[in-house]
């Protein structure tokens, strides 16, 4: 079983490889994990662990047919989630990645539909320089990069702030101050022709 107390750690140099032994734990275990990236605190799920992410739709109170990103540390990782890289979506992730791009592909069979919103795609992104980019390229699996907040609230710019959405629902903090905040991360469909940008961020047009 998960622990009963929620675990707040600093990110700090001389507390990465108990942030990275802490969260593997939880996520192995199914178990939820907040985190910040380049604009606010996220929260982190293993993406192929079906009960997990269906734990997380249930603590953000989020419809079924909303999908939820995910982030990779790698193109390796990004492979094991989708079926190709389109040619079109190439030259972006040479531009843009790590950074606040999402690009939208189709899924692969063992992504959970509930997080493609059973449309049979997926939003992925390396994350920019952040904790989140270095998280996740040590933990070497694709974890979920929803804003840590309940569906239609403002997110979540502080460990202080998850903890007032959620109390001790969350298994595990990564505490790195107050986030950077700012615009969300620009949303581009590479699974049509021509790609079709669903939302403008912090890449421009």
């Amino acid at each position: 079983m998960l622990q009963s107390i929620m675990l707040i750690i600093p990110y700090r140099d001389n507390t990465r490889d108990k942030i990275i032994s802490e969260s593997l734990d939880v996520l192995k275990k199914g178990g939820v994990i907040a985190y910040p990236t380049e604009s606010f605190y996220a929260l982190g799920v293993a993406a192929t662990d079906e009960n997990a992410v269906k734990k997380l739709f249930a603590l953000k109170k989020r419809p079924a047919d909303k999908a939820l990103p995910l982030i990779v540390g790698d193109r390796f990782m990004l492979i094991t989630c989708i079926h190709e890289i389109p040619l079109e979506a190439e030259d972006l992730i040479k531009r843009f990645w790590p950074g606040p791009l999402t690009l939208i592909f189709k899924a692969k069979e063992h992504i959970p539909k509930l997080l493609t919103g059973n449309t049979g795609k997926v939003a992925i992104r390396i994350p920019g320089e952040s904790a989140a980019l270095h998280l996740v390229r040590e933990l070497k699996l694709p974890i979920t990069a929803t804003s840590a907040n309940p569906s239609s609230m403002p997110p979540a710019d502080s460990a202080d702030k998850v903890i007032d959405y959620y109390e001790d629902k969350i298994d595990l903090i990564i505490d790195a101050g107050k986030s950077a905040g700012g615009k969300p991360s620009t949303i581009i469909d590479v699974t049509v022709l021509p790609p079709k940008v669903l939302r403008e961020g912090s890449v421009s047009l």
